[in-house]
């Protein structure tokens, strides 16, 4: 009797052309975020009139902006990216509570959910471990 032994890879690294194509859909939200993030931190005069319509102290801007950049590190960390996802729904999902309070144009209402979605698609082709919890069963 003879046995054979195969190796099973404990990478978990995607293919190249996946996780360059997670990087590349990671992108556009991970810019718009940090772009938001830093008008928040600056408190610039759009974002205290935009404070003003949605009923919130301007004084909270730079906070909510602080937040934001925190999640976003969180989710450009490899090994915590998964939780930065999370947190960044979260986080997204206020924004669109908030603007459903105020009785927003339905953009506004569907572009948190847009950005939301490119996140965690853009994870689940990065991450190995992502797409083995959130598989696509045939």
């Amino acid at each position: 009797m003879q046995a054979t032994m195969t190796t099973v890879p404990t990478s978990s690294a995607p293919a190249k052309p996946m996780l360059w194509a997670g990087r590349v859909v990671s992108a556009l939200p991970v810019l718009f975020l940090v772009f938001d993030g830093v008008i928040k931190l600056m408190n610039i005069q759009p974002v205290v009139d935009a404070s003003m319509q949605l009923g919130l102290s301007v004084d909270l801007a730079p906070k909510l902006g602080v937040l934001l950049l925190a999640c976003l590190v969180v989710y450009l960390i490899p090994r915590t990216s998964a939780l930065g996802a999370v947190l960044l729904t979260g986080y997204l999902g206020g924004a669109i509570a908030i603007q459903a309070r105020v009785g927003a144009e339905t953009f506004s209402l569907v572009f948190p959910i847009i950005m939301g979605a490119l996140l965690w698609v853009g994870l689940w082709l990065r991450n190995e471990r992502v797409r083995a919890m959130v598989a696509i069963r045939r």
